[in-house]
């Protein structure tokens, strides 16, 4: 068998060379694409409304602080008490819902019972229904049962969540061996405390990623709560921002508006970040110690 050539050899690493640069170059400028937005809205966070009205520029203007206590004191949206509002039904979401989602997969994978194969279609069945369709009734009952401008009323819909489920429990057939399972039980381990003190720590990786997604998508949940909601104090973050879309523009001062907005996307970038720390630590560190 004929030996590859210097001079071919040259031109493989070239090749290889190129193509590198090449893949770098393109995940640089899509990189740059993401994050673009996110610096022109700190930009525009910082600029006042005339600098804003005068046109786009790439330079931050000094008025970072001025816009955040305008934003913070406005008397017509209450921003601190709905920033509020969304943690608390965004968290509480995120948590439950990975929770009992783990849970439920966790019995799909761990047991074998009658009319296992048509739960799982049942369930798949739910995830392709559309959210508006069985709104209707629900807010029908909220209102008869006067469970309106309830927490509650947001957080408990969002706990069946057939996707994370489905989620889950493909990442439970793949990383999860059911003899650990046995052993705990030939210990004597109870079926919670297997759950929740052995299983639930293999998990998190996957338990991280949901916790993560449940989270933003109850933060810019909009559609139930504009609904079910009232009461200028129970109002999350999704009904103020559209509250400022039917305001007058004539009045608007835009630097107050961008750091409205610059308000509502922090929290769910912080838990981006807490959140993707514990994915890292997770899978290199491992889910079972010694």
């Amino acid at each position: 068998m004929n030996s590859a050539t210097p001079k071919e050899a040259r031109r493989a690493v070239v090749q290889l060379t190129v193509l590198r640069i090449l893949v770098y170059a393109i995940l640089i400028f899509l990189s740059i694409l993401c994050l673009f937005s996110f610096v022109m809205l700190f930009i525009n966070a910082s600029r006042s409304n005339g600098q804003l009205q005068a046109g786009f520029t790439l330079i931050p203007g000094g008025h970072m602080l001025e816009n955040f206590r305008n934003a913070w004191t406005d008397s017509s949206i209450n921003i601190p008490r709905g920033l509020l509002n969304s943690f608390i039904v965004a968290a509480c979401t995120a948590v439950l819902t990975t929770y009992f989602s783990a849970l439920t997969a966790y019995g799909f994978q761990a047991y074998d019972f009658k009319g296992k194969k048509f739960l799982f279609g049942f369930i798949m069945a739910i995830m392709v229904i559309p959210t508006q369709v069985s709104a209707s009734g629900f807010v029908q009952i909220c209102y008869k049962f006067g469970l309106t401008n309830n927490y509650w009323v947001l957080i408990l819909p969002g706990v069946a969540a057939p996707i994370v489920f489905f989620y889950i429990k493909q990442y439970m057939e793949s990383n999860l061996p059911m003899e650990i399972v046995d052993a705990a039980r030939v210990d004597g381990c109870g079926e919670f405390r297997t759950f929740n003190f052995i299983i639930l720590p293999m998990l998190k990786p996957a338990l991280a990623v949901q916790l993560i997604f449940s989270f933003v998508q109850s933060w810019n949940n909009y559609f139930l709560p504009s609904l079910l909601l009232t009461k200028a104090e129970m109002k999350t973050v999704p009904i103020m921002i559209a509250q400022l879309r039917s305001a007058d523009y004539s009045k608007f001062d835009m630097g107050k508006v961008y750091m409205f907005i610059l308000l509502a996307i922090l929290p769910v970038l912080v838990v981006y970040i807490l959140l993707s720390k514990s994915i890292i630590r997770g899978v290199t560190a491992g889910s079972v110690k010694g």
